[in-house]
């Protein structure tokens, strides 16, 4: 794996100038931020050595590198998920990847299915903490030397980051909470009755990705943040059936909201 990550970084380097140390990653629905980046260069995941591709709707499956905020920066439009078959390895293949590249700082964005009775569809979340419900860990196997053996996560998502974005959402007048996201293996929605379980476990939202990248990225020394778009609600009472294009619609309409608080953070780091 080590010398598939170095291999990838390679290539990538000698297709750009310089290489940002802010990296961000856009989940379902969220790939219109992309747009608020001044791209100057983009490359299908299909054509990056060793990379996988991303298959679901909603996820266009480029790297970007550019700037936001004044700030140069690369970014995912789309990620990998354990669901659709790929090992807890290759979902966080590209955090490795960056890494070797020199990022220091990873922004991380995610839609998910709130459980807090507070929340409502539209909402955005900062991560304050996470549950890892998956049925692997992509630190299981022989220990990647990017990494300690035994990684401390009482600090996964960075303190001073999580300050910055509730400053900047006061200022900019944004509506924002802050909760403990929790990670299922999908692809399926939850059942009311697992929407109560997770609710008693501590989660405020619930979704199918962000968890592992989180956890790699800590084992490789990176600060981390994260924010949820709250796109339907698994809440006794509100619980629906919903779609991946309803998922999408959601997302899409709050998009703005969370480019600004992104876009500022990005600016201020």
């Amino acid at each position: 794996m080590l010398a598939k990550i170095k291999e990838t970084a390679t290539w990538i380097k000698s297709k750009v100038e310089s290489v940002p140390s802010t990296a961000i990653i856009l989940g379902t629905g969220l790939g219109r931020l992309a747009s608020e980046i001044e791209t100057v260069y983009e490359v299908a995941y299909q054509d990056i050595p060793n990379f996988p591709v991303s298959t679901v709707e909603g996820h266009n499956g480029r790297l970007l590198f550019g700037r936001l905020g004044g700030k140069d920066v690369l970014a995912m439009e789309g990620r990998f998920h354990y669901y659709e078959g790929y090992s807890m390895q290759e979902v966080t293949f590209p955090i490795r990847v960056m890494h070797e590249l020199g990022v220091k700082t990873l922004f991380v964005s995610n839609a998910a299915g709130g459980t807090n009775p507070r929340f409502e569809v539209g909402d955005l979340m900062i991560i304050t903490d996470h549950i890892n419900a998956l049925p692997d860990n992509p630190l299981r196997g022989k220990n990647n030397p990017q990494g300690p053996r035994f990684l401390d996560m009482h600090k996964a998502y960075d303190p001073e980051l999580i300050a910055l974005a509730e400053q900047v959402a006061v200022e900019k007048r944004i509506t924002i909470h802050k909760g403990v996201y929790l990670a299922t293996q999908g692809p399926t929605y939850e059942t009311p009755a697992e929407y109560r379980m997770y609710r008693l476990w501590g989660a405020d939202a619930v979704g199918m990705s962000t968890v592992p990248e989180i956890i790699v990225a800590n084992h490789c020394g990176m600060r981390c943040f994260g924010i949820s778009v709250i796109t339907d609600l698994g809440i006794e009472g509100k619980i629906v059936q919903v779609s991946h294009e309803e998922v999408q619609k959601a997302a899409d309409e709050v998009q703005p909201l969370m480019a600004e608080i992104m876009r500022e953070m990005i600016k201020r780091v």
